[in-house]
């Protein structure tokens, strides 16, 4: 199996920067680090705290806050294929026996 190679990207988050190293793209490092960097400012003006670590916690609860929302869709959805395909193999099952 390959190794993927890693290299070090420097990203920019809340006017800090970071060197990460992975073995993405820079391009959808930067990307990540875009959107992490949006949220921290969009929670920084709700917020009555200048504390970036209290910013980025709140900023991580709300990305795992989409994520489960984000899950539970998903099995929601699911959950509803699996309903129609055994409604839909009892009808075929009936309409055979006919």
């Amino acid at each position: 199996m390959a190794k993927k190679t890693t290299i070090s990207t420097e990203v920019e988050i809340f006017g800090a920067v970071y060197p990460v190293r992975s073995d993405r793209d820079p391009e959808s490092l930067q990307e990540l680090a875009s959107l992490v960097d949006k949220k921290m400012r969009e929670i920084s003006r709700q917020v009555q705290t200048v504390d970036t670590g209290k910013i980025a916690v709140l900023a991580a609860l709300n990305f795992a806050d989409e994520l489960v929302q984000c899950r539970q869709r998903q099995e929601g959805d699911w959950g509803n294929v699996q309903e129609t395909v055994t409604a839909l193999a009892e009808d075929l099952g009936n309409a055979l026996q006919e």
